[in-house]
């Protein structure tokens, strides 16, 4: 075992995953985890829930600063990493420093993207961090009048967190429905159905074709020529894996290949969480994931890869969504579908929505029964082998 032992560059989810199941497998050299921020690895969910609009919620630390010196993980915080070089095993950090490994564990993790119509403004703002979150908490206090843009998950529970807090809430879709290209017309008329039942302005089909406003944005001019008053605008289109540093390293910036063990094209080096491009045994081809779940799985099976243990069964890509006081769970690759079938009273918002192709389960979205997933994950594992892509 090499003295330089594992550098995680990332402080994540997937990071954190990797550095727990590393000790916990005997893992006895040295564990690095760079972090360009300057917290320790905490859980994100919660920013767009608690730590967004309740006071004195402390950031959602994964493990307590003890344990990383019990277990001898060191932590390399405020700083980012700045270039890697395969050949020499060597990481570059923005501060000056290298870092040599045996093995390096790529999860940076992904940064929010942006839209150049907003640039500059005080008041816009996307959400990925802590500070995100603190930055929308402090701007919306007295200030009662959000614009979301994008109808994902992300806008949906900051939409359904702001109205809880008794703002006034616009969301700006480019698409016919929320999640429409995911889940369908049916779902997707079920997501829209439930935030204007909780008060949001659903405004879809719609794109913002200007900005008024000096420093601030005072209102929006959409594609039709509504115009909007603001007090606080939310860009959430999508994410983008954080890769820059990887530019003279070979490896795409657009997303790390990696097969089922974590392994990328460079001897030593794995991938994990939002920057993986993961094989789907289903899809049958690398996909980003972007989510909580698969993170901690990645997490996990590089750590057992470097430890040399055996891989476990695939699971199904999967992620979870909480909204209105509902716990909302999506598993499976929808798109495969040539059927949907609903159990239960959608009104209700009690249902389990279950997608199939020539008979077979390939995906479900469950609506207030969280005890439903075991089963149908299980499911799913048993299925996914034999289904066509």
């Amino acid at each position: 075992m090499s003295t330089d032992g594992v550098v995680i560059v990332g402080g994540g989810l997937a990071a954190q995953r990797c550095a727990e199941a590393l000790r916990r497998g005997g893992y006895e050299a040295p564990v690095r985890i760079v972090c360009g921020e300057r917290h320790r690895p905490y859980d994100r969910p919660p920013l767009s829930k608690d730590l967004l609009f309740e006071d004195d919620v402390a950031v959602p630390a994964f493990r307590p600063e003890a344990w990383y010196e019990d277990k001898a993980v060191e932590l390399i915080l405020g700083v980012r990493a700045r270039a890697l070089d395969p050949r020499a095993r060597r990481v570059a950090l923005a501060d000056g420093r290298e870092l040599h490994y045996s093995e390096l564990v790529i999860a940076t993790g992904a940064r929010a993207r942006e839209l150049p119509l907003f640039s500059g403004y005080a008041n816009v703002s996307t959400l990925r961090a802590v500070e995100d979150s603190r930055l929308i908490r402090t701007l919306l206090a007295g200030r009662r009048r959000v614009v979301v843009i994008g109808a994902g998950f992300i806008g949906q529970e900051v939409a359904a967190a702001a109205r809880a807090a008794g703002a006034a809430v616009v969301v700006v879709e480019l698409e016919t429905l929320p999640l429409v290209g995911l889940l369908g017309p049916e779902l997707g008329q079920w997501f829209a159905d439930l935030h204007r039942s909780h008060g949001v302005e659903l405004l879809l089909e719609q794109h913002v074709r200007e900005v008024h406003g000096t420093g601030t944005v005072e209102a929006l001019t959409l594609g039709d020529g509504r115009r909007l008053a603001c007090d606080h605008v939310l860009v959430a289109v999508g994410i983008s894996p954080d890769l820059d540093w990887l530019a003279s390293s070979g490896l795409p910036a657009s997303g790390v290949p990696a097969d089922a063990l974590g392994r990328t094209a460079l001897p030593g080096v794995y991938a994990a969480g939002d920057v993986a491009a993961s094989f789907d045994p289903v899809l049958e081809r690398h996909v980003l994931s972007g989510h909580w779940e698969s993170a901690s799985r990645e997490g996990l099976q590089v750590a057992n890869t470097i430890l040399g243990r055996e891989p476990g069964p695939p699971y199904p890509a999967s992620f979870w969504s909480d909204q209105y006081g509902l716990r909302i769970q999506y598993l499976g690759h929808a798109q495969l579908a040539d059927a949907l079938a609903v159990d239960g009273d959608p009104r209700a918002n009690d249902f389990i929505a279950t997608y199939t192709r020539d008979g077979r389960l390939v995906a479900a979205l469950i609506v207030g029964r969280p005890r439903a997933v075991g089963e149908i994950r299980e499911r799913l594992i048993q299925t996914q082998e034999r289904t066509p892509a």
